[in-house]
């Protein structure tokens, strides 16, 4: 470049500085280490495109394409299955059985498509009539898996909030022994003790108070079951009088009953006893 006082000036370009291709500890790399090894295999090619099966992967070719499934042409679509496989096998992809098995069916029904058709009276079934079949059931159940990935799950969409409380303690009241639960175990003591009814003409002394002591004194060691406090043997009169000093007790609150749970037993403590 001439400035007009005869000096010559080089015009300078800015160059661009390589690019490093990694960085590591701040310290970027242009050249690859010479003792860096690659495996062979270590770049793994996906496709975008990802098959459950064989069927799915004529799913996919058909809807892509805006196929009539009930009347498929059978070389179009076996030809780009085919082209399928043969990339699977040059990248080198694991290639499962079934489908070369739909491959060998893609064949068999195209092969039985160029054969010379049948009379009218001997028509035979259609040779697509199975695989078309079996892409209907399988897009219905696809269609229906995929409803069902839809719905709210569990530990996915909702979580399950607990809430502790260190401080709650509850307390379970048995339930209160109503007279209908007592007079129902009365009527089985009382069946029993119609077993040994007997025909005695000497009537005994059966003191109420009498049997109110003796029925507080085996309630002083705890809970008694409230039919044991009967003694079947002295029959109908026994039980009664007994039944009676129970419920004087009640009354004059020297014995409580309690019980478990609905129609359950029925116990039977005096108040001054300690559980």
């Amino acid at each position: 470049m001439n400035t007009g006082d005869g000096d010559l000036v080089t015009a300078t370009h800015p160059e661009q500085e390589e690019m490093p291709f990694a960085v590591v500890q701040g310290v970027p790399l242009t050249e690859l280490p010479k003792d860096l090894y690659i495996p062979p295999d270590a770049l793994a090619v996906f496709l975008e495109e990802t098959f459950e099966g064989p069927l799915d992967l004529l799913l996919y070719l058909i809807k892509r394409q805006n196929l009539d499934i009930l009347d498929i042409p059978i070389a179009q679509i076996t030809r780009q299955y085919m082209s399928y496989i043969d990339l699977m096998q040059e990248l080198q992809l694991e290639l499962a059985a079934e489908y070369l098995v739909m491959a060998a069916m893609l064949a068999e029904i195209k092969s039985r498509m160029l054969l010379p058709r049948p009379a009218p009276a001997d028509e035979e079934e259609d040779p697509r009539a199975e695989l078309v079949r079996r892409l209907q059931e399988y897009e219905r159940y696809k269609k229906a898996a995929e409803d069902l990935e839809q719905l709210p799950r569990l530990e996915r969409d909702l979580h399950a909030v607990v809430v502790p409380f260190p401080e709650r303690h509850v307390s379970l009241r048995p339930p209160a022994v109503t007279m209908q639960e007592l007079m129902a175990a009365f009527a089985e003591v009382l069946a029993r003790a119609e077993l040994f009814s007997n025909h005695r003409v000497r009537r005994e002394p059966l003191s109420v108070r009498e049997r109110m002591a003796s029925v507080l004194e085996r309630c002083r060691g705890g809970f008694v079951e409230f039919t044991r406090l009967f003694t079947v043997a002295e029959g109908r009169a026994g039980v009664v009088v007994t039944l009676l000093a129970i419920l004087e007790l009640l009354r004059g609150a020297m014995i409580e009953m309690v019980q478990n749970e609905p129609h359950g037993p029925i116990y039977v403590k005096a108040v001054s006893a300690q559980t």
